[in-house]
């Protein structure tokens, strides 16, 4: 039989789990695995730092729903993958991150880039192992890919030393592993669909909440199905936005504020009571607050609040039963409630309250105005990503999702520097779909050269940076001294980011006005390759004033 490298054995075993793009920066000792794994048919994406392979892997995990790959050399190659790791690991998104080691046989005598990799990573994974003998990478591989697509995804960490991706050995002797079965979709009982039904009976205000689990666990038509057949009012968690179409009845996230204040029951589904939905208590929820919960994972029920109604299990699956049995024993909460009345109120409010503002022609802009330009312009099925922080606040509120998997942001970390890399990744599995990567100036700065990235590899990714100077929004002019004088959240003003895309081929635009903006839209969107509509925000520009701070210490 032939002789394969540890390399061609990395690249066959990842393409038998169903691994369908690599993202990476190569360098010794991973070449050769880019180089095998081309070999395969399967593409690489080169990226322009670490932290993008792994933000891009994640992103293309969730959007797949399931595993993706990242490549990064060794010592702080593999180190600046970290901060993916936990963000992986805060969303619940499965990825492996692959990073090459100092050469086994030269272990503890200071080998170029040696550090203690298996260990870094292991806080922040489901599963970390190093590959000592390339017979068995196979089985390695198996079993980091069931460990994060099983129950809770999550990431998971493989160390390949370079003697080890170099080594050759005949194909007979190699451990072959067959591919990964699909993870199994656990239910709950009759008994326990029954009781969540009784349950939502007795509820005066209920809301459903839906979470970016739903999202992963393909639940769209189901989760739909069941907001339709009762009537409940429902909001999304920034990421779960799109499991249900914005435009679809009984949308109450406009009424957010009022909503979350005034549930008596809540239907959690693939979602936590985190500081996203600021951990469930009061002041941002009532003290009597009553829940019922579907998860996948058994400790996260009852986690800050008491679940009435527990649903451990898949959420497929489970909200499957539930609509089964909403089919024999049919309910439909009343739209002529006080409940709806008020929340179709609080709606009607806060639109007229933004209408002044989306139709503002002033200039240097407001962040309200841009977004509903982008806003009436996008796609239907477009992917948006956004970070940052005003930027991705108020794009919460203007943007909307229609099709799932299609709204990524900084999520349950708070990352800032994601932006850039789930933008690739969300081309990369949408080549059809108009990718916007929506970044605030400060945000931007963490990966700005993945624009380059974009542009090598024929990703027509439509880039916006709203910039104001800084973070948060920074001076109109710099002061004159040097760093003592500095404001910390300063920026350069008015930078000329547009011309870092021109810098590498592609199309750059800077807007001041609305009208600008417009035409910069329109224009963009003609174009086959990547573009960035650099506008220009006053630095003023604020949120609308909010009854609750975001983040309750």
């Amino acid at each position: 039989m032939a002789e394969l490298s540890g390399a061609q054995i990395v690249a066959k075993s990842l393409k038998t789990q169903g691994v369908q793009e690599m993202f990476g920066l190569v360098g010794v000792p991973v070449v050769p695995i880019s180089i095998a794994w081309m070999q395969e048919g399967m593409p690489f994406v080169g990226v322009r730092h670490e932290q993008a392979a792994g933000y891009a892997a994640q992103a293309a995990s969730y959007m797949r729903t399931h595993l993706s790959a990242a490549l990064v050399v060794s010592g702080p190659g593999m180190t600046n993958a970290i901060s993916a790791l936990g963000n992986a690991e805060a969303n619940c998104w499965p990825m492996i991150l692959i990073g090459g080691a100092a050469n086994v046989t030269l272990s503890q005598m200071g080998d170029f880039q040696d550090a203690p990799q298996v260990e870094a990573a292991r806080p922040f994974v489901k599963w970390s192992d190093q590959a000592r003998d390339v017979r068995l990478i196979p089985r390695l591989i198996a079993q980091a890919t069931r460990a994060a697509i099983n129950g809770r995804p999550g990431p998971v960490y493989l160390d390949l030393p370079g003697d080890i991706i170099d080594a050759v050995v005949d194909e007979s002797e190699v451990q072959w592993a067959p591919e990964v079965e699909e993870p199994a979709r656990p239910t709950v009982s009759g008994e326990s669909v029954e009781a969540a039904i009784e349950a939502l009976k007795t509820a005066s205000n209920p809301l459903v909440i839906v979470g970016k689990g739903m999202a992963w666990s393909r639940a769209e038509q189901e989760v739909r199905e069941f907001v339709d057949k009762t009537g409940i009012p429902w909001l999304a968690t920034p990421m779960g936005a799109g499991v249900v179409p914005a435009d679809a009845p009984n949308n109450a996230a406009a009424a957010r504020t009022h909503v979350l204040k005034n549930a008596d029951l809540v239907v959690l589904l693939g979602a936590r009571f985190n500081w996203i939905l600021h951990f469930g208590r009061p002041p941002r929820f009532r003290e009597d607050l009553r829940v019922i919960q579907l998860d996948i994972e058994p400790s996260e029920i009852g986690a800050n609040v008491p679940t009435e109604v527990p649903l451990v299990g898949d959420g497929k699956a489970v909200m499957g039963q539930v609509n089964e049995y909403l089919d024999e024993h049919p309910w439909k909460f009343e739209d002529t409630s006080e409940w709806v009345a008020s929340i179709n109120a609080e709606i009607e409010r806060k639109a007229a309250e933004q209408s002044e503002w989306m139709s503002s022609d002033e200039a240097p802009m407001n962040y309200y105005r841009p977004l509903k330009e982008i806003q009436e312009r996008m796609p239907r099925d477009a992917v948006f990503v956004t970070e940052g922080e005003n930027t991705m606040a108020i794009a919460r509120q203007v943007i909307q999702s229609y099709e799932p998997r299609s709204r990524l942001d900084a999520g349950t970390w708070g990352t800032m520097g994601v932006g850039p890399g789930f933008a690739l990744a969300a081309q990369v599995v949408n080549p059809g779909k108009r990718v916007i990567a929506l970044e605030g100036d400060a945000a931007f700065g963490f990966g700005p050269t993945e624009v380059e990235t974009a542009v090598r590899h024929k990703l027509p990714i439509t880039w916006i940076i709203f910039n104001n100077n800084g973070i948060g929004g920074g001076p109109d002019e710099l002061p004159e001294g040097g760093p003592g004088e500095m404001p910390p959240n300063a920026l350069v003003p008015r930078a000329h980011y547009e011309m870092i895309m021109e810098a590498f081929g592609g199309k750059g635009y800077y807007c001041a006005s609305p009208e600008e903006l417009e035409a910069a839209l329109d224009d963009s969107f003609q174009q086959e390759g990547s573009t960035l509509i650099n506008v220009e925000i006053s630095t003023k520009a604020q949120r609308r004033q909010q009854q609750f701070r975001w983040l309750q210490r």
